[in-house]
């Protein structure tokens, strides 16, 4: 049971790393127009 908590808080933490850089890129993007 513990390993699967594991896994779903290593695959939420990778969502909210990618869900991160996804805004900052369209961010910089908007910053240079």
């Amino acid at each position: 049971m513990l390993f699967y908590l594991d896994l779903l808080i290593l695959m939420v933490s990778m969502l909210l790393l990618v869900v991160c850089v996804l805004v900052g890129v369209a961010f910089l993007t908007l910053l240079e127009r």
